[in-house]
């Protein structure tokens, strides 16, 4: 992957190579290892991980947050007047027109941001349904795009794992032919995330905290694994349950769940 820009020896801190995923607890967040860009993954709809992200962003201090949630002309409509003013911020970003959960829950987070550069990194929807449908996501990314991974396919039997998670994540309620859609739109996503992290390097010198979905997050196919060897990645994952087997973060932990209706209701 060609390298984006020139960091000196001085600047770049390394992170330790954690070749098995270490579960810590809530507390441990105000004490992370120092990397360039740091994931801090969510199940969306979770208060309880919206808490523990302001809690690692707090004690980060980052220089910039990319927030998934956030189209770059929403981001700069983040003042810092806002970030204390929950609903002069909810607002500014007509929240409760994106479809994403409460803004209460998210806005510890954007609290927690103050002092920050604000980046948005949310795909266009009109893109992320091209892309389901099998339009030219490169031709929607831009010239990068195959810096960011998006001109190769997927080696087979990683494609077949993606279509079976989104497969389940609709309650095994979608027609097959959608699936490998499924996949690009949200291999589009992960690209995006990922050059706004390192636009938000490239700007600020870092630290880059990004506020995304675990899946996102992950270490293996996810947007931190889209960024340059030369930038230092640190990724945390949060989870309802403790997982069965090694999962592909740095770090990860467990929280109470939240609660909601049946998310499968609606597919019935």
């Amino acid at each position: 992957m060609k390298t984006f820009f020139t960091v000196t020896a001085t600047a770049l801190m390394i992170v330790p190579n954690f070749s098995i995923a270490k579960e810590i607890s809530a507390k441990e967040l105000t004490d992370l290892p120092s990397a360039q860009v740091v994931f801090l993954g969510e199940v969306h709809d979770n208060p309880h991980h919206h808490d523990n992200q302001a809690v690692a962003l707090a004690a980060l201090r980052p220089a910039a947050v990319v927030f998934e949630m956030l189209t770059p002309d929403a981001a700069q409509k983040v003042t810092p007047e806002l970030m204390n003013d929950e609903s002069g911020l909810r607002e500014a970003l007509d929240w409760d027109n994106s479809g994403w959960p409460d803004f209460a829950m998210y806005f510890p987070v954007f609290s927690a941001s103050a002092g920050a550069a604000i980046f948005g990194a949310q795909v266009p929807r009109s893109s992320a349904r091209d892309a389901v449908m099998g339009g030219d996501v490169a031709s929607a990314f831009g010239d990068r795009a195959g810096e960011f991974g998006l001109l190769d396919a997927l080696p087979s039997e990683q494609q077949t794992e993606r279509e079976a998670k989104q497969m389940a994540a609709h309650c095994d309620a979608l027609p097959a032919e959608m699936l490998p859609g499924m996949v690009l739109a949200q291999r589009l996503r992960d690209a995006t995330l990922a050059r706004a992290a390192v636009e938000a390097l490239e700007a600020t010198g870092g630290p880059v905290a990004v506020v995304t979905g675990n899946g996102h997050a992950r270490t293996d196919w996810g947007a931190s694994a889209l960024i340059g060897k030369n930038v230092s990645v640190l990724s945390i994952g949060q989870f309802e349950a403790a997982p069965d087997a090694s999962v592909p973060y740095d770090f990860w932990l467990v929280t109470e769940a939240a609660e909601r209706e049946d998310p499968c209701a609606a597919f019935r």
